[in-house]
């Protein structure tokens, strides 16, 4: 098995947010928590303005700084490639989610841990999809093995688009089937909800 991660099909992603409501509920996260977010984007320039949706959730890095700089050890690489945080061990001092570039873990002030997605590690274990990707209306997003999705869905697939940080230091584990648009380098974020 190779490299494990996500493949996001922006071309026909309708922001219907229903990856993102799943994986809350999966999850029973709080209010205002989400490990995965659809957020809407206004690319260009009138009069030739579009817009695209994207689906966010951790990029389950081959680099991840949220490992290299947390003191405890809690964030870790799993046997599968997948950036879990083991509560248990987590001292919440926040470092992962200072040094996360796409701003994935996130701070649980009632649990006073770091919480992010570990990509469902229970149910990929088993051989099973995250439940992200077995909750999408469109089929946007699938789960497996990098090169096997590269293969999969052809050329022209990006692991950065400009409204994204940078994948030069972190690697994410994404391929990304882009919408000419959301290769623009003008953009407006619209919605995160």
């Amino acid at each position: 098995m190779g490299r494990m991660g996500f493949y996001f099909d922006a071309v026909n992603c309708i922001g219907c947010r229903t990856c993102q409501i799943a994986c809350k509920d999966k999850n029973a996260l709080p209010v205002g928590m989400l490990f995965r977010r659809v957020v809407t984007v206004e690319a260009g320039r009138f009069p030739e303005g579009s817009f695209f949706h994207i689906s966010e959730g951790c990029n389950h890095c081959e680099d991840p700084a949220c490992v290299s700089n947390c003191p405890s050890g809690a964030c870790a690489k799993n046997e599968q490639g997948l950036v879990t945080i083991d509560e248990e061990v987590c001292i919440g001092c926040r470092s992962c989610v200072m040094s996360c570039p796409y701003g994935q873990p996130q701070y649980d002030a009632e649990a006073s841990v770091s919480r992010k997605c570990d990509g469902c590690s229970d149910l990929t274990a088993a051989g099973g999809n995250p439940v992200c990707v077995d909750s999408c209306l469109m089929r946007c997003l699938e789960f497996g093995d990098l090169d096997d999705l590269r293969a999969l869905h052809g050329e022209g697939l990006v692991s950065e688009i400009p409204v994204l940080p940078s994948a030069s230091e972190t690697n994410p584990s994404l391929l990304i089937n882009p919408r000419a648009c959301a290769l623009e380098e003008e953009f407006t974020v619209q919605s995160v909800y």
